[in-house]
């Protein structure tokens, strides 16, 4: 135990205990008196048995995801010829071994079993390659893994997002999660959840930054959460409020358990990097599931999944935006995306349609308030016309307005003037004069006046 070897795990498909097995059984079967032999004493018991000293690894196997202690067939060939060697006789081939397929890749700590006490070491290890096997498996993305998490009913599953500067990536503007926790919801025969009133969510803007840092490739829309109220906190407080979140919704880490806490991103590994750069404590023994990498096998798709958001059928192995993954699976999307807290929202979303879409419900949105709604509900009639998708709409829009925030009143006001002076023109014309330059200019000041006055301007000038 004291060398530390790696190898390899291809090829390690014997289970060590059904080798023993195996040969009882087949003395058993066919009234071989083993008892009577000299070399009966390595089938005593399981213990006598490890005396050969065998070359072991653990894996876990791929179809049934248990874990194994597992040797090579040539062992079993060395075993035989010690016997022949020692003892003169050839033992019979046995045919009913367990093999195992190993579903690790990576190359595997090698130990020696010589005795009792070292096979219950090795054994106690295999709780925590189970769990590393199951957090690998979830991470890929397996469906018969996270289908497994799915129907237990018991894990939490926690969708995040962050929004963060192009320029800077550490530089964080925008957070937002969505979490649903299964087995309370189970335990209160909640089932399927109600997105609605059963995803705990929040939407967290970056005061520090927000308004000041605009991305110009990628743009984000801060002010458009669409699910509750967006709090702005200073930048020197998320870490604490993103802390405190994640901790009321994990278990205690453990070596051997998987943590009831799934983390739940779509593509989750710029996520993970960013809470790891703020330094934000997971647990070890947290599973995390990417949409996206699940979403990646077509095997467990819904039959309205199997197409592309053009109607087209969707080639095995692609990988769909977030946006493109709600829509194939017939949403209906009314939120506006590249907002942390809608991305988080819509990603737990995804995820139970994918694994239960019959009776999932389709969550509210509000209204978007403040600058962003007014001006975007002044431009969307015409946006609607180039683009029939919200999204694609909130992208045009963003490329109307340059994103330029510091900018939105004033251009709010050009708008709102060239619809006075349009007025104006049209008035003007059903009394048979025009409308001077100066008063069109001034179309903004008369809008902010009583109707009647502006009126009655426009029909004084003819």
């Amino acid at each position: 135990m004291s060398d530390f070897h790696l190898v390899e795990p291809k090829g390690w498909d014997c289970d060590l205990h059904s080798i023993y097995c195996a040969y009882v059984g087949h003395f058993q079967l066919h009234n071989i008196p083993w008892f009577e032999r000299s070399w009966g004493v390595f089938f005593e018991t399981f213990e006598d048995f490890l005396n050969f000293e065998w070359p072991v690894i653990t894996v876990t196997d791929v179809k049934t995801g248990r874990p194994h202690i597992v040797t090579r067939m040539s062992s079993v060939d060395a075993f035989n010829k010690m016997i022949k060697t020692r003892y003169g006789e050839t033992l019979p081939k046995v045919n009913n071994i367990h093999f195992v397929t190993p579903f690790e890749t990576n190359q595997r700590h090698l130990r020696k079993i010589s005795d009792a006490a070292t096979y219950k070491k090795v054994h106690a290890t295999l709780p925590a390659a189970l769990l590393a096997a199951q957090k690998a498996r979830v991470k890929s993305g397996e469906p018969k893994t996270v289908r497994e998490l799915w129907d237990a009913k018991d894990k939490t599953f926690l969708s995040i997002d962050f929004e963060w500067s192009e320029r800077n990536s550490s530089t964080i503007l925008e957070w937002g999660y969505a979490a649903m926790r299964c087995g309370a919801l189970h335990d209160a025969e909640v089932w399927p959840p109600i997105p609605e009133h059963n995803y705990r969510r929040g939407h967290y803007i970056v005061g520090d930054h927000v308004d000041r840092i605009v991305n110009k490739h990628q743009p984000t829309f801060p002010w458009a959460y669409a699910f509750a109220d967006s709090q702005v906190i200073p930048k020197a407080q998320l870490s604490r409020v993103m802390q405190a979140i994640i901790s009321s919704l994990a278990s205690p880490d453990s070596e051997t358990t998987p943590n009831n806490l799934v983390l739940v991103g779509h593509g989750l590994h710029e996520d993970l990097r960013r809470l790891q750069e703020m330094d934000i404590k997971i647990p070890n023994n947290v599973l995390t599931l990417d949409t996206a990498a699940y979403d990646d096998s077509s095997s467990h798709r819904p039959a309205n999944a199997m197409t592309d958001p053009s109607g087209k059928p969707r080639a095995q192995h692609t990988t769909l935006s977030l946006t493109n993954l709600i829509r194939s699976l017939g949403v209906d999307l009314r939120c506006t995306m590249h907002n942390a807290g809608n991305d988080a929202m819509m990603c737990l979303l995804a995820l139970q349609l994918l694994l239960e879409p019959r009776g999932t419900e389709m969550p509210k949105c509000r209204p978007i308030k403040g600058r962003l709604g007014v001006q975007a509900a002044m431009a969307l009639p015409v946006l609607e016309q180039e683009s029939r998708t919200t999204v694609d709409v909130a992208h045009a829009f963003a490329r109307r307005v340059g994103n330029e925030y510091d900018k939105e009143r004033e251009r709010v006001g050009e708008l709102v003037g060239e619809a006075a002076g349009e007025r104006v023109l049209r008035q003007s014309a059903i009394s048979g004069s025009s409308a001077s330059p100066a008063r069109v200019e001034c179309g903004a000041e008369e809008h902010r006046t009583e109707p009647g006055a502006a009126h009655g301007a426009a029909g004084g000038n003819s």
